[in-house]
């Protein structure tokens, strides 16, 4: 996107959305609706229905009816290709549209929503290939007697939640797979960023996705997203959100031992040596945690950098900060926006004054920034940080990152793995032997050498520790959304076993 375009204009009335059932759309009708508000302006932006239990399980038996049916499970996967190539032709057509409304509503820049949502459609053209890809084993040295066979079938209907971090982005993370793989889901955005979810409905109603394959219900985490965990009729759930309702959906997921697939919060550390390209390093380590204003799981909030260079690299980090745009996300040329929630706002401040009282050192930000409309914070760096102090081991969710020094490669790796996640991290040097050893040994589900947040649908995600169970995108995404079964073909006359 140009960043020399001018801003766009805000909608002269809150858009209204139904909810997506069996390739109905259902108004709100006498159920009640949330009012979204823009973050970053503060004026009311988009409508969604307020769903309830019922509404949840007419969508679970549309999903139902669909998956056993066969009109997507069973068809050929060549035909599923050809219509998730089709998604990806009207995403790119649909582009500018769908990252205005995510700006709306989450606060992010333009540019980066439409960075984003370019890059979905890669994804479901990927997953078009993977699904033609997607195949079982077969074993011919079970004796002249027997041959087996290896299948993967669709593990059947998917609950999928999805956070208000990257409303489409994560979305697109998982349903073309879950598509491929031949599934059928009933998808459930945050309550606050629901708009794009919808707008993907439309997407794959226009690709000639069959009704009831993919439903959306909107509502809270609590009521829908409870019920959804606990339903006795889903038969996966994928929920991607913070550590502790993870655990939640563990415990709800016992009822019918539904499958999870989970991606949950990180601590993710960037580790820096002194024979890095500092300059290099500083921007990519403004980047790893200033991209979505911070709010990232993967975002790297640990600074981690050998003493011999800490006070010089922390001041080269310092410089980039105060040189990003923050601002309003309907401008082009803006690089970090508002902060989504009121409630994560405050979370993000609070953390700041935690951080100041137990003796970290502020170098650059620790403030609201005041535009006259929406909730900002500035880009934040803190010196001094101790590994026992609450800014080194919580996760923030903000544009918050806390510097501690190290002394050799052996501390390094010690202090990125003294936490209870494994989601993301990231090493910078020109050692190869350094950058080797550190991938190796940091216990983390995506590694970057010499970058950051970098991705694409080829690799899969995923954390260790108390960052998450399974694996999306990839094969190994596609694979996450199968079940394995195992077939013994008896060949010629059986020997009996009554005679």
């Amino acid at each position: 996107m140009d960043k020399n375009a001018p801003a766009l204009s805000l909608p002269a009335e809150p858009r209204e959305f139904g909810f997506l059932v069996g390739g109905q759309w259902i108004a709100a009708g006498d159920r009640e609706v949330f009012e979204r508000s823009s973050p970053a302006h503060d004026v009311p932006v988009s409508k969604v229905v307020k769903c309830t239990p019922a509404d949840l399980d007419m969508a679970v038996a549309a999903a139902r009816e669909a998956f056993e049916d066969g009109r997507w499970s069973r068809i050929p996967a060549v035909e599923r290709a050809n219509v998730l190539l089709r998604v990806a032709q009207i995403i790119r057509r649909r582009a500018d549209e769908i990252a205005y409304w995510e700006t709306l509503e989450n606060g992010k820049p333009i540019a980066q929503a439409r960075s984003e949502v370019d890059g979905t459609a890669g994804m479901f053209e990927y997953a078009a290939g993977a699904a033609r890809a997607l195949h079982g084993d077969a074993f011919n040295n079970l004796g002249d007697g027997m041959f087996g066979l290896v299948t993967r079938e669709p593990i059947g209907v998917v609950g999928l939640i999805t956070p208000w971090n990257f409303p489409f982005l994560i979305l697109c993370e998982r349903v073309p797979y879950i598509l491929a793989a031949g599934c059928t889901i009933v998808a459930k955005p945050s309550e606050v960023t629901s708009a794009t979810t919808l707008l993907l409905g439309e997407v794959l109603q226009e690709a000639g996705v069959p009704d009831g394959v993919f439903n959306v219900v909107t509502g809270s985490g609590s009521t829908i997203g409870q019920a959804m965990t606990e339903h006795l009729d889903i038969d996966m759930v994928s929920f991607t959100g913070s550590t502790a309702v993870g655990r939640s959906c563990v415990q709800a997921a016992a009822g019918n031992f539904k499958k999870l697939g989970l991606e949950l919060g990180g601590k993710n550390p960037q580790i820096v040596f002194a024979d890095a390209d500092l300059e290099d390093a500083a921007d990519g380590v403004a980047f790893g945690i200033g991209f979505n204003t911070g709010q990232c799981c993967v975002s790297g909030s640990r600074l981690i950098v050998e003493r011999s260079v800490a006070r010089e690299f922390e001041q080269l980090v310092a410089s980039k900060f105060e040189k990003i745009k923050v601002g309003d996300p309907l401008d082009p040329a803006t690089q970090v926006g508002a902060i989504t929630t009121p409630a994560q706002n405050k979370t993000i401040m609070d953390y700041i004054t935690k951080g100041r009282e137990q003796g970290a050192r502020v170098v650059c930000g620790g403030e609201q920034l005041d535009f006259g409309r929406g909730q900002y914070i500035a880009p934040t760096v803190f010196g001094d940080v101790t590994g026992d102090m609450a800014i080194a081991r919580d996760e923030i969710f903000g544009p918050v990152l806390s510097v501690m020094p190290f002394d050799t490669e052996e501390e390094a790796i010690a202090i990125a793995n003294d936490t209870v996640y494994g989601l993301a991290a990231s090493v910078w040097t020109k050692n190869i032997d350094k950058a080797l050893n550190v991938t190796r040994r940091v216990r983390a589900g995506r590694f970057w050498v010499n970058t950051t947040l970098s991705g694409g649908p080829e690799l899969p995600i995923g954390g260790f520790k108390q960052s998450g169970w399974g694996r999306e995108a990839g094969v190994y995404g596609v694979e996450e959304y199968t079940q394995i079964k195992s077939v013994h073909i008896e060949i010629g006359k059986r020997d009996p076993w009554v005679s």
